[in-house]
């Protein structure tokens, strides 16, 4: 084969403007979803838009978790619900740097 691994050899990389956390960053260390991302254009290649759309859509969904934070948010607004129901309910008193108030200045 001729053409094996000819970007390697060029010394190009066509590929790397798919990928958003491939770009360069800063300190030249990789984004922090790059692994996510990088596993999710693996899985898809050559599968096809709509067979890769079926199967790769826990690796999507990891992704788009690690790149938006949408189900730590939801996880973290029922915390808060709990904790402002217990506080309703007399349960449970937040300790003195969880109230929110500004400390007395000397």
């Amino acid at each position: 084969m001729p053409f094996w691994n000819l970007q390697e050899q060029l010394g190009i990389d066509l590929d790397r403007w798919l990928l958003r956390q491939s770009m360069p960053q800063p300190y030249g260390r990789a984004g922090a979803c790059h692994a996510f991302e990088r596993e999710w254009v693996e899985c898809g290649h050559g599968l096809g838009q709509t067979r890769a759309q079926r199967e790769c859509q826990p690796e999507y969904e990891d992704f788009m978790e690690c790149m938006h934070r949408n189900k730590l948010a939801q996880r973290l607004k029922k915390i808060l619900e709990q904790r402002d129901k217990l506080i309703k309910e007399g349960k449970y008193t937040p300790p003195e740097h969880h109230r929110g108030t500004e400390d007395t200045r000397p």
